[in-house]
């Protein structure tokens, strides 16, 4: 199994400056399968740029109704359907992503919806395909519906926070995970509504234990003031390897099963 970022920037400010790419990231033969996950903008172009073929995705994962999330879904859509042809991919997202929440979206148009799979999940819902487990996690975001993703295969376990800022309950929603994705806008003790700081992080990564913990969707400020520095003081305080992904970066994950 394979991990690659194809975007590590996040918020509107990131995503406006292209200070760091924000494709979202994917994971590449699991159980098979290939997965793609929040394909904010630029998706498609550094799928194309890093050598991965969107055409060969055959699961879209959205956690909500934000640009710098989905912008690219419906023409990775298309990819995996070969041009709105076949019949064929799962598409996972929030109830924003589907079916629109107040102001917020649909973000994917029904003529999208009509060839993949779709599926709308809530906190706790979980959606079977084949032998890969999708959980929808609980966050505390500005889209009410956001949701995380917990993805297991067997021994595998990654989950994932999307945005959402801390809460004692947090920890419980991603406690199974080897392999933990946090996006995480600043660093510092102000507060940011609905998003994670890194000393936030840090005590997620205490509480859940997993064997890695990665940073990703990085703010303006937190790119700019150096993440490596954060994450090194993370592993040297927790204890448990912290790093902060860096555009199109590859991890194989074989070695956390």
């Amino acid at each position: 199994m394979q991990l690659q970022f194809l975007g590590t920037g996040g918020g509107r400010f990131a995503t406006i400056s292209q200070k760091r790419m924000t494709g979202g990231f994917r994971i590449d033969d699991i159980d098979g399968k290939n997965i793609h996950i929040d394909p904010g903008p630029g998706a498609l172009v550094r799928s194309h740029q890093y050598g991965l073929n969107p055409r060969k995705i055959n699961l879209l994962l959205v956690s909500h109704c934000h640009t710098d999330h989905y912008n690219d879904a419906e023409v990775l859509i298309e990819s995996m359907t070969q041009g709105m042809t076949k019949k064929a991919g799962h598409v996972i997202g929030s109830t924003s992503v589907i079916y629109g929440h107040e102001e917020l979206g649909p973000c994917i148009s029904q003529y999208h919806q009509s060839k993949p799979k779709i599926s709308c999940l809530k906190p706790g819902d979980e959606v079977v395909d084949d032998n890969i487990k999708i959980r929808a996690t609980k966050t505390n975001h500005s889209d009410p519906t956001c949701v995380g993703f917990n993805i297991q295969c067997g021994n595998f376990n990654l989950s994932y926070t999307s945005d959402t800022e801390y809460f004692p309950e947090l920890a419980d929603e991603h406690k199974e995970a080897d392999i933990l994705i946090g996006n995480v806008i600043k660093e510092g003790e102000r507060k940011i509504k609905g998003h994670l700081r890194t000393i936030d992080f840090k005590q997620l990564i205490e509480e859940v234990q997993p064997k890695i913990a990665i940073m990703t969707h990085l703010g303006v400020n937190l790119i700019m003031n150096n993440p490596f520095q954060n994450t090194r003081t993370i592993t040297e305080e927790t204890g448990i390897r912290t790093i902060a992904a860096t555009d199109g970066l590859t991890m194989n994950l074989d070695q956390y099963l």
